[in-house]
């Protein structure tokens, strides 16, 4: 939990108003959460209105071995929708995310990707992104 002093804050503009993400979990199933602009931060994992602490907030579990701050691949997630209203991967996310399986254009840290809240989002949680020694 908290930040990486050794990288900078990724530059991203908070949400204004509410929006929604559905999550895709790995059994396909889908959580629909609001997100409050009022209420960030949700749960202090990952940068304030990061897809992982919005994710952790409403109950949806990414995994985050690092503790969501960017010094791991665990938290990759696959943004299908309203990727380009999310923040710019910085230098250090993208070195993180070399080393992610099955890596996409539209893979991005959980941790790291923070959305602007103008427009709503479709995000998967890959199914092999599981701790299966928590499980």
């Amino acid at each position: 939990m908290g930040r990486n002093p050794y990288i900078d804050d990724p530059k991203a503009n908070l949400p204004k108003r509410k929006y929604k993400i559905t999550f895709i979990d790995e059994q396909q199933k889908e959580h629909v959460v609001e997100v409050d602009p009022e209420k960030i931060p949700y749960d202090g994992h990952g940068e304030p209105g990061s897809l992982l602490e919005i994710a952790l907030g409403h109950e949806v579990e990414i995994d985050h071995a690092c503790g969501g701050v960017c010094g791991c691949a665990t938290c990759h997630v696959v943004v299908k929708e309203g990727l380009d209203t999310c923040s710019e991967p910085t230098e250090f996310e993208e070195d993180q995310l070399d080393a992610a399986y099955d890596l996409t254009d539209q893979s991005r840290l959980a941790c790291q990707c923070i959305p602007d809240g103008e427009q709503d989002l479709r995000v998967v949680i890959p199914a092999w992104n599981r701790n299966a020694a928590r499980e």
